[in-house]
């Protein structure tokens, strides 16, 4: 392989970086700007109460709109950040605060909860796992922001990108009946959101255990720079997951705390159940962090263990020649009065002398355990 294409493997192997807000100076505050690779909304309804539910797609934000109001809960969701026409009609129908709207299109912003008067905020992150075609990487970590708004009888959900969600069996469970979904109101439709983004966290973090612990048999055999690299992107997406897993641990303690009348009682019961699984992702992060070190250290050390061994071998072969390389030389000196030149034994002489010497030592270090 020649230096180039090695250059390109190792870049290849590389941990990404991670994306940061977009701020632009002079702006006034509130202010809708898309991003530059943001993807045109596709919009869907969900509508449901107790007799009934319907989900449909639906072409413009006014169609979904006019959904509001009909009885029951109506859940609009928006995939893409395409059209900042789309969030500013929503937040013009709803009251949305123009600070909030332009957190949903400057993202990623840090998840976090802001309660307002007839409506409550949500910024989370997820999380998963998008295996290359050619097989030859690890799985990459792909995070998307996912805002949330809520009220009294409806739940506004407007997700980064439009190439799919988690929330494929909240819809399923809406549209058979099955749970309790359809007997709450729209503040526990928001809990099973924030469920959903929880618990899709764990398939994450078990395809990064995996990784963790082949690469923790691979390190004490294996003395290839790759296995380095791909524990240097396994930290590195750790790290990743923590940033988007720690701040959801602090949302939800938010929602409990919040006096709010959107949320009720009951549903703060099951906001519990979220803390408490945003507590178990994050603890596992952190286990997984710590193991990620101790793995990078075992193979550091199996690597200066490997290294000491073959120091160890050139001393003691470089310790062998080292007389033998003296008596090689002093018969090397073309001095005419020397003894043993005109012996016919001489030569096989000095031969057997350096086989003994080196013999000799040879025996010494094994009987030392030096070799």
């Amino acid at each position: 392989m020649g230096r180039k294409q090695r250059q390109q493997q190792i870049r290849a192997l590389l941990p990404r970086r991670g994306r940061t807000a977009r701020i632009q100076p002079g702006l006034p505050p509130g202010t809708l700007v898309k991003g530059t690779s943001a993807e045109m909304p596709t919009i869907d309804v969900t509508t449901f109460d107790r007799t009934r539910a319907e989900t449909q797609k639906v072409a413009t934000i006014d169609e979904a709109l006019a959904r509001l109001g009909q009885g029951g809960v109506t859940w609009i969701n928006v995939d893409g950040l395409g059209d900042t026409a789309v969030v500013a009609r929503l937040g013009e129908r709803l009251g949305l605060h123009p600070l909030a709207l332009e957190d949903v299109l400057n993202v990623p912003q840090r998840p976090k909860v802001e309660r307002f008067d007839k409506h409550v905020f949500v910024v989370m992150r997820t999380v998963r796992c998008e295996q290359p075609n050619d097989g030859t990487q690890p799985a990459a970590i792909k995070d998307e922001q996912i805002s949330m708004f809520f009220g009294t009888d409806w739940v506004v959900t407007i997700q980064e990108r439009a190439d799919g969600d988690s929330f494929g069996p909240l819809r399923e469970s809406i549209r058979q009946g099955r749970g309790r979904v359809r007997e709450m109101g729209s503040d526990y439709l928001a809990y099973l959101i924030i469920d959903a983004v929880v618990d899709a966290y764990f398939p994450v973090m078990d395809e990064l255990g995996d990784r963790l612990h082949a690469l923790e048999a691979e390190a004490l055999t294996s003395s290839s720079d790759d296995t380095l690299m791909r524990l240097q992107w396994l930290r590195h997406d750790l790290v990743f997951v923590r940033r988007a897993v720690w701040p959801m641990r602090e949302e939800a303690a938010a929602l409990l705390r919040d006096e709010s009348s959107l949320v009720t009682a009951e549903t703060r019961v099951f906001l519990r159940d979220v803390y408490d699984h945003a507590v178990q992702a994050l603890e596992l992060v952190e286990t997984l962090r710590e193991m990620s070190v101790s793995v990078m250290e075992v193979y550091l050390s199996a690597q200066n263990q490997r290294l000491n061994a073959v120091m160890k071998v050139l001393t003691v072969i470089s310790t062998i020649f080292i007389p033998l390389t003296f008596i090689a030389s002093i018969y090397g000196m073309n001095f005419k009065f020397m003894p043993e030149l005109d012996s016919p034994w001489g030569y096989p002489l000095v031969l057997g002398i350096m086989a003994v010497t080196a013999g000799a030592m040879i025996g010494y270090f094994k009987h030392r355990g030096w070799w």
